[in-house]
């Protein structure tokens, strides 16, 4: 029977970190795993969520079920967060999720149970993860422009013109914030005329957010789909807490669907049994550690205090990044790095130039040039910069 299975493709990512792995030279920086890293390479344990833990392993007096769509308490907690106090908690349905990407998934089999034809309108670039997530919902996906590479900016005209093919009942899939990988966000007048748009068009919006706090803020980074929320009459949201409380092997996220509230019931009912035909309950031990933490002041302020820390480092390295690449390469061609959020951005680039880069210099980036900013350290940055300089 698995002699007929067809050959899984490797994924990219993971096999720069196998490459980067096995390198024996002392000379090579690895900008293409995901994950935040210290300015020692690490990926720390957060201080509250280290405080969270050892409160629940003093406290918690059982590991039995939570609800099928988890613990009530972490999807409030996570509404607070993302939606502020945009929608009334009575609009709400929700469940907690295997991480954000089971989330996605989640909201995607909401759609097909609602609405089998409709399509998927997504960026482009995007997390490869969302074709794949899309394809397997069983749902069609359409794309449209998102970035421009000269300007390192969002390809507003672009991105309207492969729009207005959207039909009633579609969905467009958008990042919150961080996009992923161009580090180019919208901004407040994108997001109301995303409103604008899928009200005319009828079209529902499906909001990835990922790396909420690591833009410009916690509110900063959440106020364009807040923005957009208020206005809608459905729409999901899909959060994770892999980086923003550094609970990546925790797998802990949140899928919140916004929606009249006489079909609240209906909506929470669907997530439950989606959840029951799949993987029954959510795992609890990451959405209970968010929840001690979001729920408490002392533990909430702490981290607030380290998420500003670990977003300013990483602002502070674009900057010195996009300085010394303007000193190297004699230009300001890639100054638009300074003005981009989050952990990701896009130098662009051959996979022949992709591999000058790894096999010349020591520098691992994926496929189309994105690097992790959170990967860089000052003493690494001088490095990266000539080897940009001399291969793109």
């Amino acid at each position: 029977m698995f002699k007929t299975l067809p050959a899984p493709v490797a994924d990219p990512i993971l096999k720069v970190m196998t490459m980067f792995r096995e390198d024996t030279r002392d000379a090579k920086v690895d900008l293409g795993l995901g994950v935040y890293k210290d300015p020692q390479g690490n990926t720390p344990v957060m201080r509250a969520v280290k405080a969270a833990e050892a409160r629940l392993v003093e406290q918690q007096a059982t590991k039995s079920y939570t609800t099928l769509s988890g613990d009530p308490a972490f999807r409030a907690a996570m509404a607070g967060l993302v939606l502020g106090d945009a929608v009334p908690a009575s609009r709400i349905a929700g469940s907690a999720s295997t991480g954000g990407t089971a989330g996605v998934r989640l909201g995607l089999d909401l759609i097909h149970a609602a609405n089998p034809n409709a399509a998927i309108w997504i960026s482009l670039p995007t997390w490869p993860n969302h074709f794949a997530l899309t394809k397997a919902a069983g749902l069609k996906y359409r794309t449209y422009r998102y970035y421009d590479p000269e300007t390192g900016a969002v390809d507003r005209e672009g991105m309207w013109e492969d729009l207005s093919a959207a039909e009633p009942g579609d969905v467009i899939l958008l990042h919150g914030c961080c996009h992923n990988p161009t580090g180019a966000d919208l901004n407040a007048e994108d997001w109301a005329n995303v409103a604008a748009f899928c009200k005319e068009k009828g079209v529902m919006p499906f909001i990835d957010t990922a790396y909420q706090g690591f833009g410009d803020g916690l509110d900063a980074d959440a106020a364009g789909l807040r923005a957009l929320a208020a206005q809608m009459e459905r729409m999901i949201v899909v959060s994770s807490a892999s980086k923003n409380f550094g609970l990546y092997r925790e797998r802990t996220g949140c899928c919140l669907v916004i929606c009249p509230e006489e079909e609240r019931a209906l909506v929470q009912g669907t997530l439950e049994r989606i959840n029951r035909e799949s993987i029954s309950f959510p795992p609890d031990h990451g959405a209970r550690v968010v929840t001690e933490i979001l729920t408490d002041p002392a533990l909430r302020a702490d981290w607030e205090a380290e998420l500003t820390e670990m977003r300013d480092r990483m602002n502070g390295l674009r900057r010195d990044l996009a300085r010394a690449l303007r000193d190297a390469c004699g230009s300001d061609r890639f100054g638009f790095l300074a003005d981009q959020r989050g952990m990701f951005s896009l130098l662009g680039g051959s996979e022949e130039q992709i591999t000058r880069l790894r096999e010349e210099h020591g520098v691992y980036i994926v496929g189309g040039g994105r690097l992790n900013m959170a990967g860089l350290t000052p003493e690494t940055i001088p490095m990266v910069a000539k080897a940009v300089a001399a291969v793109l």
